[in-house]
């Protein structure tokens, strides 16, 4: 195999001078057995495009390769390139590196289905990136196959909380709507070169075949964003915004008094349909 015979990566992080840059929100991963682990929670990958994002000095990038992935490595800071230039020498035309900012990429575009994302995620964009992502599901649900992503802990337990949970909120809900939802796993600061100063987790997400309530996006983040914009509330006050709260909520069977976060999610998704045929 070809990554018996490349150099380690504090060795090439040396060699290359490179330091991480706070501003990229860049903490680097480099133990190959945790790697490893988070490739398999991407499951199969032979066959698919696989999409990572920042993929740094290439630690992820190597256990993918290894994996039997096709690579698609999109890297925003230019001096990661030379290193993932000699990546590239060890497995040639399975890796493609993409220089850019994924975020003004458009991977449907740019990048043939079947396509997997498998990526630890910048801390300063992950949520934004999750979004836009969610919003290609929701507009077509082939556009990936799963989406196995590392993010700060605390995002991480967003994305993946059900109902009555402190963490249960508006991202739990429209990512759970479109996706089914795998907590994999948690990793403590000291996994990172340097440290950060929070725990970070990996989730999986699978998007559905169609979301689990037939309503638009818009109805639902409206809705979500009135139901949990104050979570003290019960939901007749909360829901004041959207119009007659206590009709709306009537029509969708919920009690008025309870919280959004003691709401399940599906009658939650519900409960924006119900609002989408009143209006």
């Amino acid at each position: 195999m070809p990554d018996n015979n490349l150099p380690p990566l504090e060795q090439l992080i040396r060699t290359h001078g490179l330091s991480t840059r706070k501003s990229l929100g860049q903490h680097f991963l480099l133990d190959g057995g945790i790697t490893d682990r988070i490739a398999r929670y991407a499951g199969e990958l032979r066959g698919h495009n696989v999409i990572e994002i920042g993929p740094g000095p290439g630690g992820l990038t190597r256990s993918l390769l290894k994996a039997g992935a096709q690579v698609h490595a999109i890297e925003k800071d230019e001096r990661c390139l030379a290193i993932l230039e000699g990546l590239k020498n060890a497995y040639g035309d399975r890796l493609a590196i993409i220089h850019g900012d994924a975020l003004d990429i458009s991977l449907i575009e740019a990048i043939p289905a079947p396509r997997k994302i498998v990526a630890n995620l910048p801390y300063n964009a992950g949520t934004e990136m999750l979004l836009r992502w969610l919003g290609m599901i929701y507009n077509h649900a082939a556009s990936f196959t799963s989406l196995t992503l590392m993010f700060q802990k605390e995002v991480a337990q967003r994305i993946a909380a059900a109902h009555g949970s402190k963490d249960y909120g508006r991202l739990s809900v429209l990512a759970q709507w479109l996706c089914e939802v795998r907590y994999d796993m948690e990793l403590p600061p000291e996994a990172f070169s340097p440290p950060p100063k929070v725990s970070s987790a990996v989730v999986t997400l699978i998007p559905r075949e169609k979301p689990l309530v037939d309503v638009s996006k818009e109805a639902l983040e409206k809705v979500m964003a009135a139901a949990f914009g104050q979570r003290r509330k019960m939901l007749r006050s909360a829901l004041k915004s959207l119009g007659n709260s206590e009709i709306l909520l009537e029509k969708a069977g919920i009690d008025p008094t309870l919280r959004a976060e003691q709401v399940d999610l599906l009658t939650l998704c519900k409960l924006a349909k119900t609002y989408q045929e009143l209006r």
